[in-house]
This record gives structure tokens, sequence and C-alpha cells, in this order.
């Protein structure tokens, strides 16, 4: 069986109800801790042999993915603002960064992994230099599938710019992306 995850009902859609065959849904939550508890909750609860995440993200330049755009990612890591601009760090044995096997398809970013939604155009600038996209989730997921042995993908929208107007956007596009992703990739055959 494989597993098909997004943080809240509207990233899923019509998928949440009525998953693809050999497939079924769950949902996350908001937020890296407390997906990686409910990420870990649902692999102990059956075998799974793939987790793929959906969701939508931010995109710290818009010139290199744009708004409305899809992508998946080979590397996630979790980053704070701080961290970037090299005014706090995590302890060496921290994981903080995660492989991942990305999908046919969709173009390749990095994803920076943050424990809150960056609301700076500084902020975003130095987050930006260590991937492309932003997501909450993807890190909890993550370590979960580590910590369990199961294969790790992710397809996600892009729903916003990170910065000021970040929530604003999010809320005018989420709905309409996230369909999308769901159109492109049931269109890609990417549930087998």
């Amino acid at each position: 069986m494989r597993l098909l995850l997004a943080a809240f009902p509207p990233e899923l859609g019509p998928l949440l109800e009525r998953p693809p065959q050999g497939w079924r849904t769950g949902l996350t939550g908001i937020g890296a801790l407390r997906t990686a508890v409910s990420v870990a909750r649902m692999l102990a609860s059956a075998p799974v042999e793939e987790v793929l995440m959906l969701g939508t993200c931010g995109t710290y330049d818009a010139l290199k993915v744009a708004v409305g755009e899809f992508a998946t990612t080979d590397r996630v890591i979790a980053a704070s603002v701080e961290e970037a601009r090299r005014s706090a760090y995590r302890p060496a044995l921290e994981s903080t960064a995660w492989p991942l096997d990305p999908l046919p398809g969709l173009p390749v970013f990095t994803v920076v992994g943050t424990p809150a939604v960056t609301a700076t155009p500084e902020g975003a600038r130095d987050l930006g230099a260590l991937g492309a996209l932003e997501h909450l989730e993807l890190p909890g997921v993550a370590e979960a599938c580590r910590q369990a042995g199961v294969r790790c993908r992710a397809a996600l929208a892009v729903a916003n710019q990170v910065g000021p107007d970040a929530e604003v956007q999010w809320r005018t596009h989420h709905a309409e992306v996230s369909s999308g992703l769901i159109r492109f990739l049931v269109g890609q055959g990417a549930f087998g």
C-alpha cells in the first residue's frame, strides 16, 4: 500500500475521500512536529511502501519558480531565518536534511522546511540561499519516513511568494493550485 498525504483537506481535494487504487490517504496537520508524529503513527498502523506528500508552498524567487507552477524535490532542509543568518545553529547530531525521491515530469528544487512562514523579504532572501521553495511540513514527513525506512516523495504547488504578502497570496491561490496539481498528477499517471 502507498500513502498519499497532505497537511489539510483542500490539498488532497477529491482524493481524500476517493484515493487512487492502491493508495490510502491521510492528513498530517500543520507544522513539522505535528506532521512527524502523525506520519509516524500512520506508518506504524499498516505496512506502507511509499509516501507521497502533496501540498502548497511558497517560492523565494518568483523569477525562478512562479506562483502557479508545480515542483518536486530531491532534498529538504530544516532551517530558520536565524540559521540562514548564522545567528543560531542546531546540535550536530540533529537531522537537518533529508534526501527524497523526485517525481518524474516535474522540475526538481531544494525545499527549505521552516518552523514558521517567513514574512520578510530579508528572511526570504536569506533562506533562498538554501533552497528555492518553503514548506512547513516536509521535514516532518521526511524524518518519519526515514525512521520507518519508507520511500518519501513530494509534489508541491506554488501558492505564494515568500514575504510580507505570503498569507494573502496563499489564501487567494491555494485551492486553485492544489486542484491544478492533482489534475496534473492524475494526467501524468503518477498514482499508478
